[in-house]
């Protein structure tokens, strides 16, 4: 008995060691677990570190678990500014460690069109031991820092220290693993640049001149040129005060982005890049749709109009309004193209105090106002622009074309299904404007053009619910594939096929008026039917459901909806309108 008391009591005392021991250890990291580095709503990244080899070479593995949607910068040359790219670094006392040998790493497509090299998800980078290994116990910290991002956000710069333990003299039983090196291996810590302040507003400044010479600006410097000729003969007082209100629209632009940045700095801890407003698909297309109408406007469709109380009136602000609006537009047409020594300017003003990033921002937009300040406030500059004649309509006219073009490629860095309605809800605009501004005149009856306006709107309004609204799959469709649907037909389970494409107006029709109602997607769902997008908008074998429709089902074309039944039997609807009779279909179906 008392030998029995002894061994639960020498029980008890190992197993209380042994958490005392797992109290005191809480909250150094082991080999093998996780520290979360970064984390923003749903989207996180965490670390852990682990004695590997990589053939006969010892060393220490950085683990980095974390979803699809948050990426590190991999490349410094791709990355948007210099100290942005993930870098590691591993100390010790007892151990030596080498640079850190990065994994090979992916290309993020960019939707404005830039290519980036990126770390996504799960991957792994090798820290090598140098010299030999001493038996014992080593401590080790490693250095991770970098700028984590999103598809929509950059999260502000980190570095963290994560530590752990080694057994050095174990180093033959490490598990041995590979690694396909980068191109281009990193290793260097991130730290905020070292430059004084005075270096980083002459920076910022240069950055907001050279904004006046990108590319994505182009398009609105000939409406620019032709504002400043056109103010120009009003006099030198004129044109400086619309020069002014130009620039005005410019500074106003930095500051809605150094108020955003400051909501997101002080509300979320999280900071802006000047390329994010273009990753959202509502921006884009608003800005698209924007210089649609601009280009309506050089065509002459449609003329905007002050009332006469307001444009008589001397000293008015007629055409203030539209350089402010001008000015704004510049400056968000040339964000795209910001990078270089922008990112620089504007990384160096993510790492200080806000009031300082604050300053800068408006710096920014200060050094790309100043140009267009000293065109239009120094006479003999204004004198030497071209007289207004005959060739500024041309030009005016030219210029809506490089518009159009400008709106037809930002719409297209959409998913191709939403361009598409975007697409044709432009040419919709197109048309209202045509009615607003041809189908009356000035000696047209009030009654009538009020009535004439009014049903201009009301299309435009009618035709933006029905094309930018989001389809809201209800149904759970599955990819052809002729396997699939085999299976499910030797279980007894029914197919319903809907051939479709991307390019079919009529079947965006279909996916409204029929598989858009609640009751049918329950009714699909109670009969256990399995639903089959079929999708022909291109060829085989990307699109196999393309070589079905011909040579399987025998059908010339598309929109056509076929539901197999498990006897062999089929029923087709080729229609556009036949909601009620798949209705009656599926209700005579047996209940799974």
């Amino acid at each position: 008995m008392r030998r029995k008391t002894a061994l639960i009591l020498a029980g008890a005392l190992i197993l209380g060691g042994n958490c005392f021991s797992l109290a005191q250890n809480v909250n150094e990291p082991s080999p093998t677990r996780p520290v979360e580095l970064v984390r923003f709503n749903k989207e996180f990244s965490s670390v852990s570190i682990e004695p590997v080899r990589v053939g006969t070479r010892p060393g220490i593995a950085v683990i980095f678990d974390g979803t699809d949607d948050m990426h590190y910068y991999a490349n410094k040359e791709t990355a948007p500014a210099a100290g942005t790219e993930l870098g590691i670094e591993a100390r010790s006392e007892q151990v030596a460690f080498g640079k850190a040998v990065f994994p090979k790493w992916s290309i993020l497509h960019d939707s404005i069109g830039t290519d980036t090299d990126v770390y996504v998800g799960q991957f792994t980078v090798f820290i090598p031991v140098i010299g030999t290994l001493s038996d014992g116990e080593g401590h080790v910290e490693v250095k991770i820092s970098g700028v984590a991002c999103t598809s929509m956000v950059c999260l502000p710069p980190f570095e963290k220290a994560v530590t752990t333990k080694l057994d050095l003299g174990g180093s033959d039983s490490w598990r041995q693993i590979t690694i396909e090196k980068a191109p281009v291996t990193g290793g260097a810590v991130l730290k905020s640049p070292s430059y004084p302040v005075w270096f980083a507003f002459g920076l910022a400044f240069v950055a907001g001149l050279i904004f006046n010479i990108m590319p994505c600006i182009w398009p609105v410097l000939p409406l620019i040129v032709m504002r400043i000729v056109e103010q120009a003969k009003a006099g030198r007082r004129q044109s400086a005060t619309m020069g002014l209100a130009f620039c005005s629209g410019i500074l106003a632009f930095f500051a809605c982005f150094a108020a955003v940045n400051a909501v997101l700095r002080l509300f979320y801890a999280t900071v802006l890049q000047l390329g994010d407003p273009f990753r959202n698909d509502v921006f884009v297309i608003l800005l698209g749709l924007l210089l649609v109408v601009m280009a309506l406007f050089m065509f002459d469709l449609f003329a905007i109009r002050l009332p006469s109380s307001v444009s008589n009136k001397a000293g008015s602000g007629k055409g203030y309004a539209g350089a402010v609006g001008m000015g704004f537009l510049a400056a968000i047409l040339s964000t795209p193209c910001s990078f270089g020594i922008l990112g620089a300017a504007f990384v160096w003003a993510q790492t200080q105090p806000l009031w300082l990033a604050t300053i800068t921002i408006m710096i920014i937009g200060v050094g790309m106002a100043l140009p267009y300040a000293i065109l239009t406030s120094i006479p003999a500059l204004v004198n030497r622009l071209p007289k207004a004649g005959r060739w500024m309509e041309l030009f005016k006219q030219g210029v809506g074309f490089i518009l159009l073009a400008v709106a037809v490629w930002l719409i297209g860095t959409r998913p191709p299904a939403l361009a598409m309605r975007v697409v044709f809800f432009a040419v919709v605009i197109g048309f209202c404007f045509w009615m607003w501004g041809s189908w009356v005149g000035y000696a047209t009856a009030p009654v009538r053009k009020w009535i004439v306006r009014a049903a201009a709107l009301l299309l435009a309004v009618v035709a933006g619910l029905g094309l930018l609204t989001p389809t809201r799959e209800i149904i759970n469709w599955q990819n052809y594939d002729a396997a699939l649907i085999q299976d499910a037909l030797e279980n007894d389970q029914p197919v319903l096929l809907k051939f479709t494409a991307e390019w079919c107006l009529s079947c965006k029709v279909i996916d409204r008026t029929v598989f858009g109602k609640q009751d049918i997607a329950e009714l699909m769902e109670q009969k256990r039917v399995l639903a089959v997008k079929a999708d022909t908008t291109g060829k085989p074998p990307e699109y196999p459901a393309t070589h079905a429709l011909k040579n399987l089902y025998n059908e010339p074309g598309v929109p056509v909806t076929i539901l197999l039944l498990p006897d062999g039997q089929d029923k087709r609807w080729h229609g556009k309108f036949f909601a009620d009779e798949l209705r009656e279909t599926l209700e005579e179906l047996p209940s799974k």
